[in-house]
């Protein structure tokens, strides 16, 4: 699984409800989740991120509630990626779930500006700032967890019958 694109940056406990305000949670569409993604922490967001961008942030990304509507709201947005230093358990459990990728590297996340283009080879635990030239180590992706988000998440992987 590679991923490569420019980076979008925040710093520590993002957390759900300024991944998705609440008062956008009475619908389940996926286009009208990305369309208020991140507005409440950046009003910028949704005009600035393409097809592939890739999130870094700090500590406890994805802190506060359970809601799934989270990591669909980044994932529908064209996030492919988020780069953190830590998840919060719950948020880390629901990405993966919905086949959003997701990686902890805190010096990658510390590193990389807002900008710089990345590459980042999960089946290998390399991530790369092509824009400073510097690389950095993660743990890869076990392989059932690969499956999950190759698949787009964890109830199409159960349809596909890969897990």
């Amino acid at each position: 699984m590679k991923y490569t694109g420019n980076v979008i940056k925040y710093g520590d406990n993002v957390d759900t409800d300024v991944i998705i305000p609440a008062r956008y949670l009475n619908t389940s569409d996926h286009k009208e989740l990305a369309s208020h993604c991140m507005e409440d922490l950046d009003k910028t967001f949704v005009s600035r991120v393409k097809q592939g961008d890739i999130i870094t942030a700090g500590e406890n990304f994805g802190c506060g509630s359970s809601r799934e509507h989270a990591p669909i709201a980044i994932k529908a947005s064209g996030v492919s990626l988020v780069i953190a230093k830590s998840f919060a358990r719950i948020f880390y459990r629901n990405a993966i779930n919905i086949g959003l990728a997701i990686v902890e590297c805190p010096e990658a996340a510390e590193d990389i500006s807002e900008g710089d283009m990345v590459e980042a080879d999960l089946d290998n635990g390399i991530i790369r700032n092509i824009t400073a030239g510097r690389e950095y180590k993660t743990a890869p992706f076990p392989e059932f967890v690969q499956s999950i988000i190759e698949n787009g998440g964890l109830m199409q992987a159960i349809e596909n019958g890969v897990i």
